[in-house]
């Protein structure tokens, strides 16, 4: 690890002695007793994928090491002695290693118990990233466990507003229904499986009882980070397992009014934390690491095990030491590149990771995509928008459509089309859903089956084909060729819904339906709902639940500015109005706000473009208006939304941005000339300003020369128009 240690543990007085006295400990799950990162689980655990070029365990572990962490037992399920081998080749386990913390793996039948655990403990997924501080949580629990011995769980939790259209977050994970006493921050109710259809929660009465008050979220994302007593690991010796750890051990403590045990929460604001539960969030999650969100856990600033050391470069293009580039080839922004990886003549890459030892030919097109290591991608293919296993081979001319994923040691033919939303792996689909089926492939299965069926695939000449078992991956006779693997089935769902929690973006059809039905859901129940919704008044006096809403407008450009960041990671312009739609929906604001806040996110796009790449800020925030000029105009209709602009311009160069602020005289005239504010609403902007306090005028005087030359031009075309009619 490369990383410098700082403990986060660390408390103040008495409470230094008593952590000196128990040295902070960890248990870190390393099975996500999950599904939906199958077929890939079949072969791999969760926790050791790749993200980022880097296993998804060791961002969990260097991060506890960080955090003052000094011993954890990993606890391990399916593909047990796979996570054992890496912890030692990664140098987490066996021979003392250069660090403080001790790790030891656990399988699952050696339980943990109450005897190796001295004190409160983390209890951590390991397919969690964070650069979260312990020290205030970890305060905040031992202080209510001196004066409440049965506060046995502190869960972090952070906010995240799930969007209207689908009741996701931008994981990609659904809404959770979350009831929390706001003086306390005990969590009294905890729901992950709401029922949106008919958007609405069944909560026991005696929670509304015993809490005159209490505050119902749904905007709020679980980070799967828990402060434990020793407590926590005798319930789940006696009462519980760690498959099913919110689903069984949260939602039984808070129903037990046996043993009155209580679980309480901590809000996380600026910090990072999140889970990866899917494959929307593995993507969301390797976008945030490669745009700096996660610092200091990004990849040229931690190294671990064998991992090669990574340079940053502009654009957010990371690259390792070893790479062959050819000097046609274009990376674009947001890009990593391995170790030992060659690219070929006229290859374009953006948006992308490419693992270690892949060999791309010439011509090949990859958007969007995470392609694994020792990959083979021979000229003229496309991917877009998919996950790429270790060891596959894509021969001349593939096109791989978005949201696929190709599980190990795939080889898709000659011009062979993988159609959008394939899973394709050299096992077969379980015959049950079970999470427990993953113990049984791991421990009977290498990876290799018996030669499984080609598919029936199409070729990239469109003419469908089926390939026999005797044909040659190569081109067949008829210039078509199929896919070495089984094409798993989808789901109850079907292929329909695979979109929801895909690497490929929601598909603008998509969102125009789920748009279409939440507007008519708005029309149909305009009349009665409003009619028998009870007046502000009504709430306060009857209610007994005080839903509590911050600064909607703050959270409402938060959420703008995440949404922006996906398009800058290639999702269509059309496609993100009608997320920000949406979003002004959830949040019921005006088409103005909208204004305002997509000018932020592209100033602050603009600003992290030009400390990234030490280029001149006028140049980025110049270039990032000409792109998104269009965007902008989209909510600028009126004099009063281009006016929403210039305030949001000065407010940012005040407070928020002030690196804009010697800047803002140059940055006013290329809106103009960008028609993104008008004339109209700059002179009404610095008439508003004259009888302001002198504080208020600093961005009109520094702007009168221009303000002036527009009077003067204004002037100018009256008279001319007063002559044409006297003519």
């Amino acid at each position: 690890m490369s990383q410098k240690k700082s403990r986060g543990g660390a408390a103040a007085g008495d409470d230094a002695d008593e952590l000196s006295r128990s040295p902070l400990q960890a248990v870190l799950l390393a099975d996500s007793f999950t599904l939906k990162f199958r077929p890939i689980t079949l072969e791999r655990p969760k926790v050791l994928l790749p993200l980022v070029n880097v296993p998804m365990i060791d961002y969990t572990l260097s991060w506890l090491e960080t955090s003052g962490v000094e011993e954890v037992f990993v606890f391990c399920s399916a593909h047990a002695q796979q996570v054992k081998e890496h912890l030692e080749e990664a140098g987490w386990t066996g021979k003392p290693a250069a660090r403080e913390m001790a790790v030891t793996a656990v399988e699952s039948h050696d339980a943990i118990s109450a005897g190796d655990i001295n004190g409160d403990f983390v209890l951590i997924s390991g397919d969690t990233i964070s650069n979260m501080s312990l020290k205030d949580a970890l305060q905040e629990h031992k202080d209510r466990r001196k004066k409440d011995p049965l506060a046995v769980m502190t869960m972090i939790i952070k906010h995240s507003k799930p969007s209207i259209l689908t009741h996701q977050t931008r994981l990609g994970n659904d809404e959770i229904v979350m009831a929390i006493a706001p003086e306390t921050k005990e969590l009294l109710y905890y729901e992950d499986k709401a029922d949106n259809s008919h958007l609405c929660v069944t909560i026991d009465k005696d929670i509304l009882a015993n809490n005159p008050t209490l505050q119902l979220h749904n905007n709020m994302e679980d980070c799967y980070i828990d402060i434990c007593s020793p407590e926590v690991l005798s319930l789940f010796t006696d009462n519980f397992d760690y498959q099913h750890l919110r689903r069984h051990f949260v939602k039984g403590l808070l129903v037990d009014d046996i043993m009155g045990y209580k679980i309480y929460t901590h809000e996380i604001r600026s910090s990072y934390a999140a889970r990866i539960d899917n494959f929307r969030s593995y993507d969301a999650v390797s976008k945030d690491i490669i745009q700096r969100r996660t610092y200091p856990m990004v990849p040229d600033v931690l190294s671990f095990g064998n991992c090669h050391e990574m340079k940053l470069h502009r654009q957010g293009i990371y690259k390792a030491s070893d790479v062959t580039l050819s000097h046609s080839a274009q990376i674009g922004a947001n890009s990593v590149i391995g170790n030992a990886t060659s690219i070929g003549e006229q290859c374009k890459i953006s948006n992308s990771v490419i693992g270690e030892g892949c060999s791309i030919g010439k011509n090949v097109l990859i958007h969007g995509s995470y392609i694994w290591d020792n990959v083979i991608i021979e000229d003229g293919c496309k991917v877009s928008n998919s996950l790429v296993c270790d060891d596959v081979h894509l021969k001349a001319g593939a096109i791989v459509e978005p949201g696929c994923i190709l599980s190990f040691k795939i080889k898709v033919g000659k011009n062979v089309v993988v159609p959008a939303y394939s899973k394709v792996s050299l096992l077969n689909k379980p015959s049950n859903e079970d999470s427990d089926e993953e113990l049984e492939y791991a421990d009977t299965n290498s990876g290799i089956t018996d030669s499984p069926p080609f598919s029936i695939s199409k070729s990239n000449a469109d003419h469908p084909t089926i390939i026999c078992e005797d044909d040659d991956l190569g081109a067949s006779e008829t210039g078509t060729s199929g896919v070495l693997g089984y094409i798993w089935a989808s789901g109850d769902t079907g292929i329909q819904d695979e979109w929801r929690q895909s690497i490929a973006p929601i598909p603008k059809e998509k969102l125009q339906e789920l748009q279409h039905a939440v507007s008519f859901d708005d029309d149909e129940g305009s009349e009665e709902d409003l009619n028998n919704r009870p007046s502000e008044a009504d709430r306060d006096n009857d209610s007994e639940i005080s839903v509590v809403e911050d600064d909607d407008y703050t959270k409402f450009e938060k959420e703008v500015e995440e949404t922006f960041q996906r398009a800058l990671d290639g999702v269509h312009q059309d496609n993100l109005i009608l997320e920000i739609n949406a979003l002004r929906l959830s949040y019921s604001l005006q088409h103005a706000d909208c204004a305002g806040a997509v000018f932020y996110s592209i100033m602050r796009g603009a600003l992290v473009a030009a400390q990234s790449t030490n280029d001149n800020l006028l140049k980025t925030t110049a270039d990032a208006l000409a792109k998104w000029k269009d965007l902008l105009r989209n909510y600028t209709k009126t004099v009063d939304e281009e006016m929403e602009i210039l305030l949001k311009f000065e407010e940012m160069c005040q407070d928020i941005t002030k690196e804009f602020s010697p800047l803002f005289s140059k940055i006013l005239p290329y809106l103009y000339d960008k028609d993104v504010v008008s004339e109209d609403a700059i002179l009404r902007w610095a008439e508003e300003k004259e009888n302001a306090d002198e504080s208020d005028k600093v961005f009109v005087k520094q702007s009168d020369a221009f303000i002036k030359w527009l009077k003067e031009a204004e002037e100018e075309e009256d008279e001319e128009d007063e002559d044409e009619e006297e003519e």
